[in-house]
């Protein structure tokens, strides 16, 4: 098994340990999958925000995003190395969105984001390819998460 080339990554750095996503990007097999999977019981806590709550830390969790990310990346001489995955955490937490947790849920939202943020369908992939710094790592997942999004709230009006 190769080894991810991890120059310039500090964890003592707390940019470079949120933009890892708390360690969860440092597996070395489907690290944005890891990063995901560390993002469901953290929503878990956010779903007990209200919705107001919610988005706004949405969008701080974005702003901050775009910077960490940014930092992270420059400092490791590369664009949106693959242990960065907090653009996975807010794809995810964009994806649930409005939604109660409910084991369920959060399982088909979590197959949702994945399958956007792998397959990437116009215009995500557009962004991913032409989107650059903190922004670009960030952007691309979260027009995934809005993808997964509307997808899940129309199961679930079809569903309940």
């Amino acid at each position: 098994m190769q080894r991810m080339d991890l120059k310039g990554l500090k964890l003592s750095n707390p940019l470079h340990f949120c933009a890892v996503g708390f360690g969860s990007g440092l597996f070395p097999k489907a690290p944005g999958t890891m990063g995901t999977l560390l993002a469901v019981p953290l929503y878990y806590l956010l779903s007990f925000l209200s919705v107001e709550a919610y988005f706004i830390m949405l969008i701080i969790g974005s702003l901050l995003g775009f910077w960490f990310c940014h930092v992270t990346s420059h400092d490791m001489g590369v664009h949106d190395h693959k242990c960065i995955v907090w653009d996975e955490f807010i794809g995810y937490w964009i994806t649930m969105f409005m939604v109660p947790f409910s084991l369920q849920w959060a399982f088909v939202g979590f197959v949702l984001f994945r399958f956007f943020d792998i397959l990437k369908p116009y215009p995500i992939s557009w962004l991913d390819k032409n989107v650059q710094g903190g922004f670009g790592i960030m952007i691309d997942d979260i027009v995934a998460g809005l993808f997964a999004a509307g997808c899940l709230q129309l199961i679930m009006f079809i569903v309940t």
